[in-house]
């Protein structure tokens, strides 16, 4: 059973999961508001280099060399802004070298921490309904695979994100992040395949045209397909719309504020 801690820093709270242990990692809350990665960086591991990027509700993930390189070229259509304040566009991030803190912000959207309890590699993902119905998971975990792990070796933590019985959808929009899991034309069809399921991330609604989407669950369903056990899998129970006193909820508020979440990558674990 995986078991998630509070813990503080200058007496302000975030979340941790006993999954990732291993590794300096954090989902922080609204209490943090105005303190960027870099300065979160120093909470989880002093000795690292952090890495952002401009979150835009795609499927992109980069490595922090990557990054470097697409800052260093400049001048790129997903390239924005001046100076020191230049970001890539992109909403994941990769890393298998020692020391890199990766970072996601999110409001109701599901931060995805990933990390490889052999190799010490980690990822940050930001899975909102968009970036879910394009597999950004799957994607950032395939990325670990090509770096040198292996899937019995990950473990994913998903932070606060709003949770499927308050988050109200289209029909539409259900069935484009449902696609993910089966590729059906049908908008009914495929809502009618989700609700079938067991644990089904489709809950109905009283209004015409409308469903409850539980984008967690989608991105669970994700993962086992691609043979990920439920075991290798943390969900915070926590749901952003829900819990005012630590999470900012677009869904709440409609303004844009973000909470950030991370984790740095370590060295190998020695194999016996």
């Amino acid at each position: 059973m995986h078991t998630w801690h509070w813990r503080t820093w200058q007496d302000l709270p975030y979340l941790t999961c006993s999954m990732l242990e291993a590794f300096p990692h954090g989902f922080f809350t609204q209490q943090f508001l105005g303190k960027p990665p870099q300065e979160l960086t120093q909470v989880l591991q002093p000795q690292a280099s952090g890495y952002r990027l401009k979150q835009v509700h795609g499927n992109i993930v980069l490595t922090p060399q990557e990054i470097i390189d697409k800052l260093a070229n400049g001048g790129d259509d997903d390239v924005e802004g001046e100076g020191d304040t230049k970001l890539v566009h992109g909403d994941g991030i990769a890393s298998h070298i020692p020391q890199q803190a990766v970072w996601v912000a999110s409001a109701d959207c599901t931060p995805a921490l990933i990390a490889d309890i052999k190799t010490g590699a980690v990822a940050a993902v930001h899975a909102g309904w968009r970036g879910t119905a394009k597999k950004i998971v799957p994607i950032a975990i395939s990325r670990l695979l090509s770096q040198g792990s292996n899937l019995q070796d990950i473990r994913v933590a998903l932070g606060p994100a709003i949770a499927g019985q308050v988050y109200q959808v289209s029909t539409e929009t259900a069935a484009e992040v449902g696609t993910s899991i089966f590729p059906e034309t049908n908008t009914e069809s495929i809502i009618e395949s989700l609700m079938e399921q067991p644990n089904p991330p489709i809950l109905p609604d009283t209004e015409a045209g409308k469903v409850r989407l539980d984008v967690r669950r989608v991105n669970v369903m994700q993962m086992e397909s691609m043979g990920i056990s439920p075991e290798q899998i943390a969900i915070a129970p926590y749901c952003t719309f829900q819990t005012p006193e630590y999470f900012f909820s677009y869904r709440r508020q409609k303004e844009k504020k973000i909470q950030w979440s991370g984790i740095v990558s370590t060295l190998p674990t020695v194999k016996t």
